[in-house]
């Protein structure tokens, strides 16, 4: 029997909260994805890099370095920026500085959305059917865990 994929699309504080601190949620998310399990899948949006780009050469800028060469081992898929068009069909659905990343998750067809920042994605407005589950990084966690510990019994 085939193994579901699962796929996650990564808000910027997770990516930025696991690569800051190497124990908690955020870092096992990141983990996982290093270890290229072929049913987990990992995305985020090029708003979000440019977002933690901008987020670390303001506030650390010492530490821009290891990102970048950290960045390639999570395997993400980049979701391109949106279009402005994208980005006006959702702009009265949460908060502007949020469309990016909502169209992006979207665009990425993905399973879970996790965020730290669950409080103004939950807020949406949205009516319509939409992919994915908005999860925090820990909820995420007890909910693959089980998941991922039977694939990887699975690997030969």
């Amino acid at each position: 029997m085939a193994k579901r994929i699962v796929r996650v699309f990564l808000d910027s504080n997770v990516i930025l909260s696991g690569l800051l601190s190497d124990k908690g949620s955020p870092r096992t998310i990141l983990d996982l994805l290093t270890l290229k399990l072929p049913f987990l899948v990992g995305s985020t949006g090029r708003f979000n890099l440019i977002e933690i780009e901008r987020n670390l050469e303001k506030k650390m800028p010492g530490i821009l370095s290891v990102y970048k060469r950290y960045l390639p081992k999570l395997n993400l898929k980049i979701i391109p920026l949106p279009q402005p068009e994208e980005l006006r069909e959702f702009s009265d659905k949460i908060a502007n500085k949020d469309v990016p990343v909502l169209v992006s998750a979207i665009r990425s067809k993905a399973d879970f959305v996790v965020t730290g920042d669950k409080q103004h994605f939950q807020k949406l407005k949205l009516t319509g059917d939409y992919s994915f589950k908005i999860v925090t990084p820990s909820e995420f966690i007890d909910l693959i865990l089980p998941e991922v510990l039977e694939g990887i019994g699975k690997i030969d």
